[in-house]
């Protein structure tokens, strides 16, 4: 059920700027790698996401591309959040968490190693 309601997220997230897509099916993808083999040969070729997903679960790479995207997305929801009526510390808990997000996606490899 949680592999089947990220995939639904991820799908809002095709349709909403703000919101990303391929986490959502990366974390479908770990859910599905062992209780439905099915849905996760589905993800892996799925005709847009798929390679994306094959290089993560092999290499653990995110595509450049990806990450502005990433970056993006948390800035603009970042935005928002500032003008918002949020809690102080609602907002310095945010941007802990997203600057944390972009280090981790930093450090990741942008392509899968030469062979």
């Amino acid at each position: 059920m949680l592999g089947l309601t990220l995939v639904a997220l991820g799908i809002v997230g095709i349709m909403l700027p703000v919101m990303p897509t391929t986490i959502f099916f990366i974390l479908a993808l770990t859910c599905f790698t062992r209780s439905s083999p099915a849905l996760a040969h589905w993800l892996l070729n799925h005709p847009r996401y798929g390679i994306t997903l094959q290089q993560w679960q092999a290499h653990k790479v995110v595509p450049t591309k990806a990450k502005c995207y990433a970056a993006i997305g948390m800035l603009i929801g970042f935005i928002f959040l500032l003008h918002s009526t949020a809690p102080i510390w609602v907002v310095y808990l945010v941007a802990a968490i997203e600057i944390t997000v972009m280090i981790y996606l930093i450090l990741r490899p942008s392509q899968p190693p030469k062979q």
